[in-house]
């Protein structure tokens, strides 16, 4: 049974849902579809990924995550925020992320059950690698997605910047296996994973395990590097925009099954040059604009996470516009 003091009394709230919810004044070109919310803890996390702001050994901000500034509120006030929000049409869905710490699984366990008896909103969880009987729990509490992160492409990079080579508790086997049980339970294209573009790996290995993850019923979602002040990797640049509009598209191509990896061709630095379809149904694709947006749950759309306002955009928050673009298609024909 829940009570009272199972729950948390403060919540982060991303200063984009904070608006949305009225939970702090504020003006905002590109509303939040989602509410994004972080378990508060008085401390940061146990993991030390070398690119994230809440990592055990980072001189960042504790309000910060990704570019975003996650102010902390009375989780009550929050949760009716959410029921009243959702009511009006505002929230198409939250999004619970979770810190690593010893009390994180009891933390998003009854924040999911509060939230979920308090509306309908459907609920999605980002969380470290749990057993499969706690994703059960999970499950049974209310979220319908989950995500767990992998961020590197390879298994080498995965050590370099959040594995044991940071003196973190994540493990390359070890989160593949969550993502497997993560798929048991909640089911095939429920379970999402994230990658960084930038953290030094090439076009082609992003590529093979974008097509790895999908075969495997797990949805891969897109972030673009993004050095933060006070994180190991401060000094890192972002990925060139070029770079991340291929590997965008062939994201979107792989998971709607137009084509596969293994249709792709790549040059010499192993960056894509032919992406297996006729380029007549590419260009009507790019056209559309839809790979370049913000990828992960439905009714997600994470605005400026990766960049600033005035741009470069990496992933849209809302649909590219007629100029943009063009400026994408000139985009995907630089950068060789």
């Amino acid at each position: 049974m829940n009570t009272e003091q199972d729950v948390p009394e403060k919540i982060r709230v991303s200063v984009g849902s904070a608006i949305v919810l009225g939970l702090i004044k504020g003006r905002i070109d590109a509303p939040p579809t989602t509410v994004y919310m972080l378990t508060y803890r008085d401390g940061k996390c146990l993991a030390n990924c070398g690119f994230c702001p809440q990592a055990r050994t980072s001189t960042s901000r504790a309000d910060m995550l990704a570019r975003v500034t996650w102010p902390a509120f009375p989780t009550e006030q929050v949760v009716e925020e959410i029921a009243l929000s959702a009511h009006r049409g505002n929230v198409k869905r939250v999004c619970i992320q979770t810190l690593n710490y010893p009390t994180a699984f009891n933390d998003i366990l009854h924040l999911t059950k509060l939230i979920h008896s308090s509306s309908n909103v459907p609920i999605s969880l980002s969380c470290p690698p749990f057993s499969k009987e706690q994703l059960k729990e999970l499950a049974e509490a209310g979220a319908d997605r989950i995500s767990i992160a992998l961020d590197a492409a390879t298994e080498q990079l995965f050590d370099k910047v959040k594995g044991a080579s940071t003196q973190s508790p994540y493990a390359w086997k070890r989160q593949h296996e969550a993502l497997k049980e993560a798929v048991e339970v909640f089911g095939k294209n429920q379970v999402y994973t994230h990658l960084i573009v930038g953290l030094g790996e090439t076009e082609k290995e992003t590529i093979e395990t974008i097509q790895q993850c999908t075969d495997s019923g797990i949805c891969p979602s897109l972030f673009a590097f993004t050095p933060i002040t006070g994180t190991t990797l401060e000094n890192t640049p972002q990925p060139p925009i070029e770079t991340y509009r291929r590997v965008q598209l062939a994201r979107h191509l792989i998971i709607h099954r137009k084509t596969r990896f293994e249709n792709m061709r790549f040059d010499n630095k192993q960056r894509i040059r032919d992406f297996g379809i006729p380029k007549a149904q590419l260009r009507q694709i790019i056209q559309e604009g839809t790979p370049f947006c913000t990828s992960g749950c439905p009714e997600c759309n994470r605005p400026y996470y990766n960049e600033r306002p005035g741009g470069p955009i990496y992933n849209f928050p809302r649909p590219p516009s007629p100029s943009e673009i063009s400026q994408i298609e000139e985009q995907l024909r630089e950068g060789y």
